[in-house]
């Protein structure tokens, strides 16, 4: 999927741009013990309507419910369970098992014996790389080297251009932290120094670039984190 991000150079110019994640395929195949490639795929185990809830409020309690599983297996449904499952959507349901529309997020916060120590609405933090968002070259650039032994990267995403102008636009960014080999910190807001938020109700991240150039082609990458390695 191919996202657009606001991003400005060195000179304080920025452009619209696109990126997204590249994938790379994995050359190792697992087989079965005939030599078949496998497939994965998803099984019904049971339905709403049968799960454990359901029936010990049909049955009462758990005494009735033991019973009528001995007689008459009430908990499986011969036309359905293991029935293949081709299409998932993930639907919130309330009390009384009926699915909810409107949902407010909460977030719980626990002591370590399990005793809750905050509740408030869970926030949904909204994209700052867009629109009136920009992401800010600072000028503060650290070594690669350096950089991997500070950070933890969990995500990364190719910065591309759209046309020739943002092609030059790239690839002069790319060309000069190829050369320095270095990372240069990127961040959003008045002074650049704010985390990025990729997209709405995503994590913030602090985020570094990082180029690389052969001849006339140029990669840009952007390395994110939300982690940092201290020394005790």
């Amino acid at each position: 999927m191919i996202r657009k991000i606001n991003i400005s150079n060195e000179k304080k110019r920025d452009a619209e741009v696109t990126f997204s994640s590249i994938v790379q395929p994995s050359n190792i195949k697992y087989v079965l013990a005939d030599g078949k490639e496998k497939k994965n795929i998803k099984l019904l185990k049971t339905t709403l309507q049968l799960s454990d809830e359901a029936l010990l409020q049909k049955f009462g309690d758990l005494k009735s419910l033991g019973e009528a599983i001995i007689e008459a297996d009430p908990e499986f449904d011969l036309e359905n369970t293991g029935r293949k499952i081709d299409f998932t959507r993930r639907l919130y349901i309330n009390s009384e098992n009926r699915i909810a529309y409107r949902v407010n997020l909460r977030q719980i916060v626990k002591n370590p014996d399990g005793s809750v120590k905050e509740e408030k609405d869970l926030s949904k933090l909204l994209t700052n790389i867009t629109g009136e968002g920009l992401v800010q070259w600072s000028g503060k650039k650290i070594p690669k080297l350096q950089a991997v032994k500070k950070f933890v990267f969990g995500k990364k995403y190719q910065i591309r251009h759209t046309n020739g102008l943002t092609f030059d636009f790239l690839y002069d960014m790319a060309k000069d932290l190829h050369e320095s080999q270095s990372l240069m910190f990127v961040g959003t807001g008045k002074k650049g120094a704010d985390p990025l938020i990729m997209s709405s109700g995503g994590l913030p991240y602090r985020a570094f670039l990082e180029g690389r150039i052969d001849g006339e082609k140029y990669c840009l990458i952007l390395h994110l984190t939300n982690m940092e390695l201290k020394t005790t």
